[in-house]
């Protein structure tokens, strides 16, 4: 039994051959969208006058006691915006405007610490402490239990490399 797949226009329903060109349209916004962003598929017809629609618009976000800490995004035409400056006109009042930086990305959510029972022996390409060492040495069945339990190369103390960074005795 063989699978046929056939396309359609999402706007309109129509059929769409093999060779159309399907343009992807991916809805961001909308006050019927409830659960994120979706795809659209549709002709190159169907989306060519959808420059000349669009709306000139300003994106604002509102950080006032009644969002409950978090901003409210307001959507209003641009023109409706421009009215609110009365003193200067929007276009200079946005160019001599504070400019707002973006929070910083957090590089990582939290720092490993190796000198922790529940971290010591794991690779790492930093220094082993002398406490990771130390737990790893002294625990060395517990370490290599979790090691192997979470498929992570065990610690060898015969092994030159594991032995000079966690110091075990030299073997002869």
């Amino acid at each position: 039994m063989g699978k046929k797949t056939i396309h359609v226009s999402d706007f309109t329903g129509q059929l769409l051959g093999p060779d159309d060109e399907v343009v992807k349209v991916v809805v961001l916004e909308h006050p019927d969208l409830v659960a994120g962003p979706v795809q659209l598929d549709a002709t190159p017809v169907e989306v060519e006058n959808i420059d000349d629609a669009a709306l000139d618009v300003a994106v604002v976000e509102i950080h006032d006691r009644h969002g409950g800490g978090e901003p409210r995004r307001v959507v209003l035409t641009a023109s409706e915006f421009d009215t609110m400056a009365t003193d200067v006109p929007m276009a200079q009042l946005l160019r001599t405007a504070e400019r707002v930086r973006p929070p910083k990305a957090r590089r990582s959510p939290e720092k490993v610490d190796y000198g922790t029972i529940d971290h010591a022996g794991k690779p790492h390409r930093g220094r082993v402490t002398e406490e990771e060492a130390r737990l790893v040495r002294e625990h060395l069945d517990e370490v290599n239990k979790r090691l192997a339990d979470a498929g992570i190369r065990q610690v060898d103390p015969v092994d030159p490399e594991h032995a000079a960074r966690y110091g075990f005795p030299a073997a002869d």
